[in-house]
């Protein structure tokens, strides 16, 4: 396995993973595959160029992708400090086979190294408990429930707020 960040020049691969993401798990994300299908490549090659605070990080085997997750830093003079993880996702075939963890722990060791973030937030939908008990094996802590965050074919889930301190 390799994980590495993610460049323009893996948009395609990206694109491809994403749509199969919101396909195969479209209860675990706001966004829909109905809605992104229609996103020209070009959307996602800038969403691929990293910045000091944005970056998506992918995991590979054999040179093709089957795991990434996006790092994306507040913005706001008083939020600054806080950065979240979005986008997590390991395509089926290869999960149980630590590829989430591993993208995780290099997600947090860049965050660290970003100047001023001192803590990182993430939501995960009630229902994926592995997500949910791999980010509590790295640190993550609830902080907050949404009722109702989500709504796919008329059912509804529960987001799941989660939060690491980095700093003190």
């Amino acid at each position: 396995m390799n994980i590495r960040s993610l460049s323009e020049s893996d948009a395609h691969a990206y694109q491809q993973l994403r749509l199969n993401g919101l396909q195969s798990s479209p209860e675990a994300y706001v966004s829909s595959y109905e809605q992104e299908a229609k996103f020209p490549l070009e959307f996602y090659k800038e969403l691929l160029k990293p910045t000091p605070d944005k970056f998506v990080l992918g995991a590979f085997v054999n040179n093709t992708l089957f795991g990434m997750a996006t790092f994306m830093r507040d913005t706001g003079l008083k939020d600054a400090h806080k950065g979240n993880i979005y986008g997590m996702y390991v395509a089926p075939e290869l999960r149980g086979h630590g590829m989430a963890k591993a993208l995780m722990l290099e997600l947090i060791h860049k965050a660290r190294k970003i100047d001023g973030v001192e803590q990182l937030k993430l939501a995960v939908v009630s229902e994926n408990e592995a997500a949910r008990n791999l980010y509590e094996s790295l640190g993550f802590e609830v902080y907050g429930v949404e009722k109702n965050a989500l709504k796919h074919n008329g059912v509804y889930s529960d987001g799941i707020w989660m939060a690491l301190r980095l700093a003190h």
